[in-house]
């Protein structure tokens, strides 16, 4: 039995002739300890597809099971980092962490809390800041706090919906060697959503498309051999990551190209109106 099985899932929005299939027959099996990335483009459904594994959407059709247990709601097995950090404004880095800890772990002393807070806040080197709050934080430094706060609740699996998105080039590659060195201590199961192949080559074990919506299925599996840890300068001179790249990004050109075909295909018939006149007098 896989750690995570994602089983003939399906999830639509709307009623009648407004409802539109985002996600349809996605299928997958996940092991323990695992890094998996799932890219597509905007609107595919990735972040519809998360939910549904965190137990905050609940399938139309399918099902999500972690460990033989089917997911039917939210829970601290599942720690999800989302693109916008979602931190409490009023609160230090240390707090939000706590906020947490705090809940998880009601019936630990006082010292064991905060010895478990500081030790994540560690882990993503933000010490020297625990004091500050969010609105006194870089982009990339609010990030390390959601990514401490996911972690400090020892979920089984780490869910990041497009983490690092909104950060510039360098703090991204500066997280992304953060993300896989605590991957590669905790060895948590995780899944990536991401839009940037290069990110999926640098941090994942499999990379799995997501074709288009409506009606999102996922694409081939690309498993991802290369040893960690994984440089990217040196990658980038390594003929097999070309290669896999290429293949990759070439694979959601094509199925880029074919729903940018269906689309200019379909005729939107707009509504018959007349402007409205106003009696000046």
């Amino acid at each position: 039995m896989a750690f995570l099985e994602l089983n003939n899932l399906g999830k639509s929005y709307g009623q009648g002739e407004q409802r539109l299939e985002v996600l349809k027959n996605i299928d997958l099996h996940v092991q323990e300890g695992e890094f998996i990335a799932i890219i597509g483009f905007s609107g595919s459904g990735k972040t519809t597809l998360i939910s549904l594994i965190a137990g905050l959407l609940e399938p139309d059709e399918g099902e999500v099971v972690l460990k033989g247990e089917p997911v039917a709601r939210p829970g601290p097995n599942r720690g999800v980092v989302f693109q916008n950090y979602s931190l409490l404004p009023w609160l230090n880095v240390y707090e939000n962490v706590a906020l947490a800890v705090n809940h998880l772990f009601s019936n630990w002393s006082m010292e064991k809390k905060a010895e478990h807070i500081k030790k994540y806040i560690e882990m993503v080197h933000l010490t020297p800041a625990s004091h500050k709050r969010p609105a006194e934080l870089s982009g990339g430094m609010r990030q390390r706090v959601a990514v401490a706060r996911a972690l400090a609740m020892n979920p089984e699996i780490l869910l990041l919906d497009e983490p690092l998105s909104a950060l510039d080039a360098l703090t991204r590659g500066t997280l992304q060697r953060e993300i896989e060195k605590i991957w590669s201590t905790n060895r948590k199961t995780v899944m990536l959503i991401t839009n940037d192949v290069d990110e999926g080559l640098l941090l994942a074990d499999r990379i799995i498309p997501l074709n288009p919506a409506p009606g999102a299925t996922l694409g081939p599996i690309f498993p991802v051999h290369f040893k960690r840890p994984r440089d990217r300068v040196a990658m980038n001179q390594n003929p097999e990551y070309k290669k896999l790249r290429n293949e990759i990004i070439n694979y959601l050109l094509d199925v880029g190209s074919k729903r940018n075909i269906h689309q200019d295909n379909h005729r939107w018939t707009l509504p018959d109106l007349e402007p409205i006149v106003v009696n000046s007098r």
